[in-house]
């Protein structure tokens, strides 16, 4: 058995958006996927949308995952959506706290995601494998590293299955906040999340905002190639490669690409590292 592979999708806003991401998918299911996740606007924005694009994916006989957010929701409206999501057979859940939408006081029922994993685990018992996220590099809103360790601890500790990182470069950032977790107890895998790297200042724009570190060398780089996107291309591809390799190399449970609704570049990724 190779090593395991997801793959994630946002959802679409258009009906050529969607066609255009049924190509897409059916690329990239040719590296049979254990499974693929659809992101959630924030408060739950695209619901609608992330339901109806896991569904298609369900359709087409692969395994899904919704992601599900619990901010400013009541337990009555998570209750209804989860059942809703088990009618749909989804058995996979991306549990986060997400992002409020802007003007919007804390209302809700849930605080953190580790609210949310434990209400999903009480209700539905193992109806689902919840996934976490992590943070190698810390949550752009965590008070300290440690505070936010101990969230991902209390977090899995709560009943999550398994994590998937937000996307990284560095990889000892990622070997470091493993080990640390492994420290607090934390046993469940913790799959790194893989950004190919397409477009520099989408890119940097992207990282600034989530709180994920381009190194300066990677930064420095693609901002000397301007405008030249075969040069940004492939320089992302041997980065990203190299970087897939160490991860490979140490043992990862698996790898979870950001595809950006693109099926190229992860493709190339895959075929480099010969997966």
């Amino acid at each position: 058995m190779g090593l395991p592979l997801s793959f994630e999708f946002f959802p679409p806003k258009t009906a050529e958006g969607a066609q255009k991401l049924r190509h897409v998918r059916q690329q990239l299911y040719a590296k049979r996927p254990q499974f693929c996740s659809v992101t959630y606007g924030a408060g739950g924005s695209t619901q609608e949308g992330t339901f109806a694009t896991v569904a298609d994916i369900l359709a087409e006989g692969v395994a899904a995952a919704s992601h599900f957010s619990c901010i400013g929701a009541t337990r009555d409206r998570v209750r209804e959506q989860l059942q809703q999501l088990q009618a749909m057979g989804v058995r996979r859940l991306v549990a986060l706290r997400g992002d409020l939408p802007s003007g919007y006081g804390l209302g809700g029922e849930f605080q953190y995601a580790s609210d949310l994993v434990a209400f999903i685990r009480a209700e539905m018992g193992d109806a689902f494998h919840i996934e976490v996220a992590a943070y190698p590099e810390v949550h752009p809103q965590a008070r300290s590293p440690q505070a936010d360790l101990q969230a991902f601890a209390t977090k899995v500790k709560a009943g999550a299955d398994s994590a998937i990182t937000q996307y990284f470069f560095n990889s000892d950032a990622y070997f470091r906040f493993v080990d640390d977790a492994h420290k607090l107890g934390v046993d469940v895998p913790i799959v790194p999340g893989i950004m190919p790297i397409t477009n520099a200042s989408q890119l940097l724009r992207f990282s600034d905002a989530c709180g994920a570190e381009v190194p300066r060398w990677i930064r420095l780089r693609l901002q000397s190639f301007g405008d030249d996107t075969a040069s940004i291309q492939a320089f992302g591809l041997d980065v990203v490669t190299d970087l897939c390799d160490q991860l490979r190399c140490a043992g990862v449970p698996g790898l979870h690409f950001y595809t950006m609704n693109q099926s190229g570049p992860t493709l190339a990724l895959c075929e480099r590292l010969g997966l």
